[in-house]
């Protein structure tokens, strides 16, 4: 991290860390600040620490820096969101560099955090972009900023203002993708990829570096540079942020049929209506009289819908009455994708095809909130295009450029209504293929057809 920052024009370093620990960022930062690598003729630091048993240590760190630079530094305890947000309204905003490692913690929306940040401009969710944007509301025009953070803002409508208030704000310079969750934030349990992010205040968005490595041993280190129209697509309202991991574009960015909305092929995209904690004393183990089946993700294998299931913990059914009914969807062909699902699987996108003949005379289904559901005004899909939006979501090119701008393990109902599909005839044709095979189709050869079919 220290490593990223570039020599600046200033002479005088006033340095920012939130939620500085025992100093090791900040440490980090000062071994660099010497005649032959980052040159200042003085350096003011402020580290903000909230746990006031970490204040020594942290003197300890900085001060063994103070021979070695012209080097002032202040530790400030109490909340660093209610502090920045005094020097934001202040006008105290004159820190050149900034590096953070910030907490993880949702926000609630009705917190005293959250009306604090609303003081100053910034929505957002969490504590880690919270701490970010502030950072941000602090530099001085030129100002650099160095962030490691999970990478959920890249996606999502809930860190859509955090987006745009740091794209408005500041260019990315830098982007460094850690592909192991497991180690970086071992000790929080936190489940999204982790990201080094670094940002300029108040500077032309140029090109974008792109580094990737497995660890933070940093033994297979690989990086390339891409246009920025290639991290923040130019007709994207959303402004997803990706993180391509390879030069050559995806797949998907070359085919040109595969540039329609789901608005325009006629097909909507919803989480399951069944939230079965809110509607358990409805549920039942397996079906029986007045019940209707309920489909969770373990209900499908490839295109195919097993149902009932046995040995299942879920349920298989639900009862259909007055509570429930507004809850169900009529029998049909559906495309369904699972909402959740781990970077370590083989696709991160896992689709399946709800089919009406699988469940007997039943009139309608539940959908359980795990699903994400290919509709049309919520009704069930012709049989071909249903199997076709099923086989295009298991395409190697759409699992690769999906993993592009979604590092955590939700597939939200907002990604799939993003993204690019081919034509509605051209899903069918894809679904009439596959209703011809008389076996489930490989991997191979979903990919090949999907090829031949958008060249």
């Amino acid at each position: 991290m220290a490593g990223l920052f570039r020599q600046s024009a200033t002479d005088h370093c006033r340095l920012l860390d939130p939620g500085a620990g025992i100093g090791s960022l900040a440490s980090a930062f000062l071994e660099r600040c010497n005649p032959r690598d980052l040159n200042f003729a003085a350096i003011d630091v402020a580290a903000f620490e909230l746990d006031g048993l970490l204040h020594a240590e942290l003197a300890r760190s900085l001060s063994r820096w103070a021979a070695h630079a012209k080097l002032t530094y202040e530790i400030l305890c109490g909340d660093f969101i209610e502090q920045a947000v005094n020097r934001v309204q202040f006008g105290q905003t004159h820190f050149t560099h900034a590096i953070l490692n910030p907490p993880y913690k949702k926000i609630g929306s009705d917190s005293r955090c959250r009306l604090l940040l609303r003081e100053v401009g910034i929505e957002t969710v969490n504590l880690y972009s919270a701490f970010v944007a502030l950072t941000i509301a602090l530099m001085a025009p030129g100002g650099q900023v160095v962030a490691i953070i999970p990478r959920s803002f890249c996606n999502g409508p809930y860190y859509r203002p955090f987006r745009d208030f740091m794209l408005a704000r500041t260019a990315i310079r830098h982007m460094h993708l850690f592909d192991s969750r497991t180690t970086t934030f071992k000790d929080d349990g936190v489940l999204q990829e982790n990201i080094i992010i670094v940002l300029e205040r108040d500077a032309q968005q140029g090109e974008v570096t792109v580094s990737l490595s497995t660890d933070d041993s940093f033994g297979d280190l690989a990086s390339h540079t891409h246009p920025f129209d290639r991290i923040v697509l130019t007709d994207d309202p959303e402004r997803f942020i990706h993180v391509p991991t390879t030069i050559a574009p995806n797949a998907i960015d070359l085919s040109a049929a595969v540039r329609y909305s789901l608005a325009e092929i006629g097909v909507g995209v919803s989480t399951g209506p069944v939230v079965d904690f809110r509607l358990k004393a409805h549920l039942r183990e397996m079906p029986g009289p007045g019940t209707v089946p309920l489909l969770y993700p373990a209900h499908f294998r490839g295109l195919s819908t097993e149902w009932p299931k046995l040995g299942l913990k879920k349920p298989n059914a639900i009862q259909r009455n007055t509570e429930t009914e507004k809850w169900l969807y009529p029998n049909g062909y559906y495309c369904v994708v699972r909402r959740f699902s781990a970077k370590e699987e083989r696709r991160r996108i896992i689709a399946g095809v709800v089919r009406p003949g699988a469940f007997g005379g039943a009139e309608v289904l539940g959908l359980e909130n795990h699903l994400n559901v290919f509709h049309e005004r919520k009704q069930g899909l012709p049989e071909a295009l249903a199997l076709g939006l099923a086989v295009f979501l298991s395409t190697t090119a759409v699992d690769e450029n999906f993993r592009r701008f979604n590092g955590h393990t939700q597939v939200n109902a907002t990604d799939l209504k993003l993204m690019k599909y081919p034509s509605r005839k051209a899903l069918v044709a894809l679904g009439e293929w596959a209703n011809r095979k008389a076996i489930a189709p490989t991997q191979t050869m979903i990919d090949d057809q999907f090829i031949r079919l958008t060249e």
